[in-house]
C-alpha cells in the first residue's frame, strides 16, 4: 500500500513537472517573440517589413540597416555616452548605497530611525519634476553628464535591500574585527564588502540597467544634442522616421526605414544582454538575502 502510494505521488510529481515545464516554456516563448521580431526585422528588407506586420525569419536577408548605423558617428557617440554614464553612475550609486546601507544597519548610529523613516518616505513621495529641476539647476548641473547621475544616485529600494543584508550578518564579525584593532572603515572594507559581493553584483545590474535606459533625466537636463545618450537618439530616430518634426534635434540621420529603427534597438540592447549572464547567478542569493529581514 505504501509503495503504491509512493508510486502515485511519483507519477503525480512527474506529471506536475511536465505540465509546469511546458507552461513556463510557452510563457517564455511568448515573452521572447517580440525580441525575435525586432531582431529579424532588423535584417529584413524595407519592403518585407512594410508588408508584414510580424517577422520571425526574414525571407530577404539585408545588412543595409546596420551598414547605415555603422556609417554615422551619431550612434557611436550616443553609445559611448550611455556606456560612460552607466559605468560612472553605477560606481557612484554602489559606493553611496553601500556606505549608507552599512551605516543604517548599525544599531548604535545616532538618528538611525529618523534616517530610515526618511528613506522609506522617499519611496512613497518625491519632490516632483519642477522642484528637482530647480535643485539641479541651482547646483549648476544643467547640460552636464552629472545631472544624469546625482539626482538618481541612490535608489531607496536598493538601499533597503542592502541595509537588510548587512543587518543579517552576525554582529560577532564586527566585534572580533574591532578587537583586532580595526576601525569602522576597516570592518566595512575588509569584512562586510567581501561578504556582500552577491548583493553588490545584483544591485549593480539594477543600477546599470536604470542608467543605460536613462531617458527622462536626459530630456530634462541635457540641452546639447551632442551629449544625448543612446535612448534619446532612439526617440529622435523614431520621430524623424515617422515624418514628425523633432524638437531641437541635430541627429545625423535622414528619415530612416523601419529596419533602421529595429537595428538601432538591437544595437542599444546588446550591451545589457551581454552583461546580464555574468550576474544572473547572483540574483537569488544577492537580492533575496537582503529581503528576508525587515
Amino acid at each position: 500500500m505504501a509503495q503504491s502510494s509512493l508510486k502515485k505521488e511519483t507519477m503525480g510529481s512527474k506529471l506536475f513537472t511536465i505540465v509546469n515545464t511546458t507552461l513556463l516554456a510557452f510563457i517564455a516563448l511568448i515573452c521572447l517573440l517580440p525580441f525575435v521580431n525586432v531582431f529579424a526585422s532588423s535584417f529584413a528588407s524595407t519592403r518585407e517589413v512594410v508588408e508584414k506586420k510580424f517577422i520571425l525569419f526574414p525571407t530577404t536577408f539585408s545588412l543595409d540597416a546596420y551598414r547605415y548605423i555603422l556609417s554615422t558617428p551619431t550612434i557611436f557617440r550616443g553609445l559611448g555616452i550611455s556606456i560612460g554614464v552607466t559605468l560612472a553612475g553605477t560606481a557612484v550609486s554602489m559606493i553611496l548605497t553601500a556606505l549608507m546601507a552599512y551605516g543604517l544597519s548599525r544599531k548604535y548610529l545616532a538618528g538611525r530611525d529618523i534616517i530610515n523613516f526618511i528613506v522609506v518616505f522617499s519611496m512613497l513621495f518625491s519632490g516632483g519634476m519642477i522642484p528637482t529641476f530647480l535643485v539641479v539647476k541651482a547646483f549648476g548641473l544643467i547640460d552636464s553628464y552629472w545631472s544624469l547621475i546625482f539626482p538618481v544616485a541612490i535608489n531607496a529600494f536598493n538601499l533597503i535591500i542592502m541595509r537588510n543584508f548587512f543587518q543579517a550578518l552576525p554582529e560577532g564579525l564586527e566585534e572580533s574585527a574591532k578587537i583586532d584593532g580595526s576601525n569602522d572603515f576597516g570592518v566595512f572594507l575588509k569584512i562586510m564588502l567581501p561578504l556582500a559581493l552577491p548583493s553588490i553584483a545584483t544591485l549593480s545590474l539594477f543600477y546599470g540597467v536604470a542608467y543605460w535606459n536613462t531617458y527622462m533625466t536626459a530630456i530634462l537636463y541635457i540641452t546639447d544634442s551632442a551629449k544625448w545618450p543612446i535612448q534619446v537618439l532612439l526617440r529622435q530616430i523614431v520621430i524623424v522616421s515617422s515624418g514628425m518634426q523633432a524638437e531641437g534635434t541635430s541627429v545625423d540621420v535622414i528619415p530612416p526605414a523601419q529596419t533602421i529603427k529595429m537595428a538601432v534597438i538591437v544595437v542599444a540592447t546588446v550591451p545589457m544582454l551581454i552583461a546580464y549572464p555574468f550576474v544572473q547567478k547572483h540574483f537569488t542569493k544577492g537580492a533575496l538575502l537582503g529581503a528576508v529581514k525587515g
